[in-house]
Formats: C-alpha cells, sequence, structure tokens
C-alpha cells in the first residue's frame, strides 16, 4: 500500500477519489487551503492538510510531500483570474513537481485536460487561455523531469454517475464524469505501464483498467 498525497484536496475529482484509495488500503493526505473543509476530506477517510499551495516556496512544498510515495496533482485556481491561475495550475505546480524530486518521491500524477498540447488552438484573446497556456507549461515541466509521470487529460467534466468504462483519445469534447476520472487516477496509481505516458480520455465502453494498460 502507498502513502499518496493530493494536491487539491476538496475539489470535486478529490473527493470522489480520497475514498477509493482509502478503501483500497492507501493512506491518503489531501491538501486543502480552506481549514472549513477539513470535515469534508476527513469524511473520505484522507487525513487533511491545511497548506497555501500559491505561497508555499520550494523548501515548504519538499516537507510536505516528503515521506509520502505517491503525488497527485489535482488542485487548479479555477479560472476567472488570469494571475491566479498561472500561479496555481503553472507555477505552483512545477514547484510540486521539483519539490518531489527533491524529496524522492519519484510517483507523479497530474490532472490536465484533454486539449493540453503545443498546439492547443486557443486563442490569446479567449479567457480560457491563461488555463490552456498553464496547463500546458506544467505538463511540459513534468515530461521533462526526472520524475516516474502519467499526465490524465480527460474531456469536459460532468457530473454524471461512474460507469468505469472510458475511450482512449476520443473524438470532440470527450465528455467524461468526475466519478470516472477518480478511478481513472486510482487505476494509474496501480499500473506502472502508465509511466511516461499522456493519456487522454472519455466516457466509452473499455473497462477502465484495460484502457489505460500500456
Amino acid at each position: 500500500m502507498a502513502r499518496i498525497l493530493i494536491f487539491g484536496g476538496h475539489g470535486k475529482v478529490a473527493l470522489l477519489l480520497e475514498p477509493l484509495l482509502a478503501a483500497a488500503g492507501h493512506t491518503v493526505t489531501a491538501v486543502i487551503r480552506n481549514p472549513e473543509h477539513e470535515a469534508d476530506v476527513a469524511a473520505t477517510g484522507a487525513q487533511p492538510v491545511v497548506a497555501d499551495i500559491e505561497t508555499f516556496d520550494l523548501d515548504q512544498l519538499t516537507n510536505l510531500v516528503s515521506g509520502n510515495d505517491v503525488v497527485v496533482w489535482s488542485a487548479g485556481a479555477g479560472g476567472g483570474n488570469p494571475a491566479r491561475t498561472y500561479a496555481v495550475d503553472r507555477d505552483a505546480a512545477i514547484r510540486a513537481m521539483d519539490a518531489a524530486e527533491a524529496a524522492g518521491v519519484d510517483r507523479f500524477v497530474m490532472v490536465s485536460w484533454i486539449g493540453s498540447r503545443a498546439d492547443h488552438g486557443v486563442s490569446t484573446d479567449s479567457s480560457f487561455f491563461p488555463y490552456a497556456d498553464a496547463k500546458w507549461a506544467a505538463d511540459q515541466h513534468l515530461a521533462a523531469s526526472g520524475l516516474d509521470w502519467t499526465i490524465l487529460a480527460p474531456g469536459t467534466l460532468t457530473l454524471d454517475e461512474p460507469t468505469g468504462r472510458i475511450e482512449i483519445d476520443p473524438q470532440g469534447r470527450g465528455e467524461v464524469s468526475r466519478a470516472d476520472v477518480a478511478s481513472v487516477i486510482a487505476a494509474v496509481i496501480d499500473d506502472d505501464s502508465t509511466i511516461g505516458r499522456t493519456i487522454r480520455f472519455g466516457a466509452g465502453d473499455e473497462h477502465i483498467g484495460h484502457a489505460i494498460a500500456g
């Protein structure tokens, strides 16, 4: 069983992921910014830790991740404010990767989005551009790191019920439930064949374990 640290521990996906990991016997720590969210996280079986990752420096983040086996980045600024988007989705994410390397925590799972690539096609005058730009920069940094990384790139997230099935490299928006994204993260942590891969996915007909297998 692994010790797993989740950044963005009160996000919709993370709150679905935490009980899956806890039920599998993993020790789960969830990093949250708002102390009012501690009870929500604790109810999932994860241990909440309050920390403002936007302001934490490399040394503080290294201390935070030390002693874990896996880091899952599921944090985000939530859009709206370009400066915060870059500060969290790019800069804090990159510091967390560097911290994982410094702490000797090799496994790093990044939750990205299906369009994250150099030619993402988002116009610079679009309100979505800072997110697309920040996520691609973070993904590039991770792929160039010495970590055992996996980048998960789901399509448009929905609140649908979990199906346990996905499609790799779907056409269009690749809509997929947050519950199935959580299941994909959990499956990836247990499957070393996913190391060094970017996995783009949406809802589909293939069992998650089969779909992600290298």
